[in-house]
């Protein structure tokens, strides 16, 4: 066998290998991920029970960091009005809005400047003014220079007054129970330092008076490969690593975190893009240092619904996005990766987002491009390239099969025939050209981020979510 061959053997080994393992791993997630369920099905027997804690759950702060939002503003902030909790605050941000954000704020919520004692415990860019609802006496505005969405929110940690918070995208709609849900970990366990719940794809849904009343599918075929995307990213994904106590990530859209352990950590970092994962690889890396016990929780209850993009270039631009902020959130917390304290965050969790999450678009792409060409060459034989499309395609159309099935089995949100047939040929056909795009807007990411240009909020084009309805009575 002579150099050349030799070569080929190897790469295409490599190849084989990486996606067996990428698989694996996340089929190995996916087992940690149904016993989670399972545990939480037996706990649900005891949900029709009066909880002895109804009405003592601690006050949060909701905070609605608002950039261009003018489309779908009103609607997130009623649906978040008729949230039934004990006891909250919203706080909406705007981050310097060059549309009509905070003249829609100020029309649909009747505000008035209001004086107050204005704390930066954690540096921002200027606030210029803070309103508060003469209609709704939890709901405040701050109006502030723009500085970024990470500002935004470290601007509302400020502002805020409770000891939880709860960060929200502006284009996201909750359910009534969503904040009972996600807070439940902080009252069973006092290390309990951040939650995330559930985020679902709202195109397509029936949504009146800013709450959900109807759960459909998006017509558009970009929209609905995001449906089964985010089914098999929260699924089984984070609740995996929650179960390991290994959660890199909180999504943006609907996480609560404890306010002190965040301010130890620094708050947000305005510099990057993806501040949501940065800070809590962070918060990791701080508390594991301090050797403080603590747990991240991933609650699996569909709690969140929020506009995908349904345009090409939108859709593109928001991966480009997410990998430049895994990139960011990484590298910067280095000190995580193998330290003596880092536990499942730093020995198993870190060293999997960095190989197969971080450097793995260039390794996947570079593998269709090298096993296509050496199988149309004649380098390779059609058992070898047989088996790197089982292992590439075959195995991805079952892990995104299981994150169905974990679905129906669970909170069966698509009761209909007819969606779950949809859904079903979109598990199939996502693997066949979707996913290899993604790859490659990942690849865009990295490549970015290696030219460390400036971060920025970024456009993304919204129908809106949500029809005009009777605005919920003031609490």
């Amino acid at each position: 066998m002579n150099t050349d061959n030799l070569l080929v053997a190897f790469v295409t080994w490599f190849v084989l290998c990486f996606f067996v393992a990428l698989n694996g791993g996340y089929l190995l997630l996916n087992l940690f991920s149904l016993r989670a369920l399972h545990r939480r099905g037996q706990e649900q027997f005891l949900g029709d029970l009066p909880r002895a804690y109804s009405g003592l759950e601690p006050p949060v702060s909701i905070l609605v960091p608002a950039y261009n939002e003018e489309a779908t503003i009103a609607a997130s902030i009623r649906s978040m009005l008729q949230l039934t909790y004990a006891e909250f605050e919203i706080v909406v941000i705007n981050d310097g809005s060059k549309d009509a954000t905070l003249d829609v704020l100020k029309r649909e919520f009747a505000l008035l400047p209001f004086p107050e004692a204005y704390r930066r415990t954690i540096p921002t860019k200027e606030v210029r003014q803070i309103y508060r609802s003469t209609r709704y006496p939890n709901v405040r505005v701050i109006d502030k220079v723009n500085g970024g969405k990470a500002d935004s929110l470290n601007a509302g940690i400020n502002a805020s007054r409770y000891p939880l918070f709860c960060g929200v995208d502006a284009d996201s709609i909750l359910q009534r129970d969503s904040l009972a849900k996600v807070t439940e970990p902080f009252l069973r366990d006092p290390t309990m330092v951040a939650t995330g719940g559930t985020v679902r794809v709202a195109n397509g849904c029936e949504i009146s008076g800013g709450f959900l009343t109807k759960v459909g599918l998006p017509r558009s075929a970009l929209a609905l490969f995001q449906v089964v995307e985010y089914l098999r990213a929260f699924l089984f994904g984070r609740l995996g690593w929650s179960a390991l106590n290994g959660m890199l990530i909180i999504s943006g859209a609907f996480g609560v975190f404890r306010k002190d352990a965040v301010v130890l950590a620094g708050g947000y970092r305005p510099d990057t893009i993806g501040e949501d994962m940065e800070l809590v690889v962070r918060m990791h890396r701080t508390l594991r240092a301090k050797g403080q016990p603590y747990r991240i929780e991933f609650v699996p209850d569909p709690v969140c619904w929020t506009e995908a993009p349904e345009d090409q270039a939108t859709l593109k631009n928001q991966r480009v996005r997410w990998q430049r902020g895994l990139a960011e959130s990484l590298s910067a917390n280095w000190g995580l990766m193998f330290s003596r304290n880092g536990g499942v965050p730093g020995w198993v969790a870190f060293p999997f987002m960095l190989f197969f999450e971080w450097l793995g678009p260039v390794i996947e792409l570079g593998g269709y491009i090298f096993m296509v060409y050496a199988f149309l060459t004649g380098a390779i034989s059609w058992e070898a390239f047989g088996a790197f499309l089982f292992v590439a395609l075959g195995l991805g159309i079952l892990l995104s099969a299981s994150g169905l099935l974990l679905e129906e089995m669970s909170f069966h949100l698509y009761p209909r025939g007819k969606q779950l047939l949809m859904l079903g040929l979109v598990v199939i056909l996502e693997n066949f050209g979707y996913r290899q795009l993604n790859t490659w807007w990942r690849l865009v990411g990295l490549w970015r981020w290696l030219r460390q240009k400036e971060s920025t909020w970024g456009t993304m084009k919204r129908k809106g979510i949500g029809e005009e309805g009777p605005p919920p009575r003031a609490p």
